[in-house]
């Protein structure tokens, strides 16, 4: 059994303790299978929009510039070679979707061993519960300086979804905040401490 201790909203010790077993998480960390998931997400995120223009699409006349033989030069052809300033390009870059897709079975698996890798490395801390009646930054942000993670980046996972909670930490540099259901392995393992509510742990074992 792997044994934290439990903090209140403010991040001060509440005197409690959570106990789970690691191994309802998953079984083990597979770093292949994490790896290979972030990089899946992060070929997602990427725009793919750069384009370039090449000797087809540049202006200029596609008239030989001057007679083959006979005047000193060497020998050219349109003003629109890739050669020539204000050319083309040889090899135009064009739009590209570098999106692919993991099967599912295996993100969710990868998700669950990017959270156990923050346990193994004890790098959770675990937080009561979050209630707040309005959105105030101030608050989260003096629990994070309280838990001694100013300077560091977090994830916030909750039970599910909380708009007044997702407005405090909107502002917050390096901090996150998602339900327990939306986490996946780059946004756990894209932060450097994990922290989360009780709620979201027993539903996360519970899944």
């Amino acid at each position: 059994m792997h044994t934290l201790p439990v903090y209140s909203q403010t991040g001060q010790s509440t005197g409690e303790s959570y106990s789970l077993d690691l191994a309802k998480i998953a079984d083990r960390v597979n770093e292949v299978l994490l790896h290979e998931a972030v990089v899946m997400y992060q070929a997602n995120l990427r725009v793919g929009t750069a384009k370039t223009k090449s000797r087809a699409e540049v202006s200029g006349s596609g008239k030989k510039m001057y007679k083959q033989k006979g005047t000193g030069n060497a020998r050219m052809g349109n003003k629109r070679t890739p050669v020539r300033r204000g050319g083309g390009h040889c090899f135009a870059k064009r739009p590209k979707d570098w999106g692919y897709r993991m099967p599912a079975k295996s993100l969710r698996l990868a998700t669950r061993m990017a959270i156990l890798s923050k346990f193994v490395d004890d790098e959770v801390t675990v937080v009561d519960s979050i209630k707040m009646e309005a959105p105030k930054t101030s608050a989260i942000h003096g629990m994070v300086k309280a838990l001694g993670f100013a300077e560091t980046s977090c994830m916030l996972a909750i039970d599910k979804h909380d708009p007044v909670v997702w407005k405090s930490c909107r502002n917050l540099p390096k901090f996150s905040v998602a339900p327990c259901d939306e986490l996946n392995a780059l946004s756990v393992l894209g932060r450097k401490r994990f922290v989360i509510t009780k709620a979201a742990l027993d539903r996360l074992l519970a899944r």
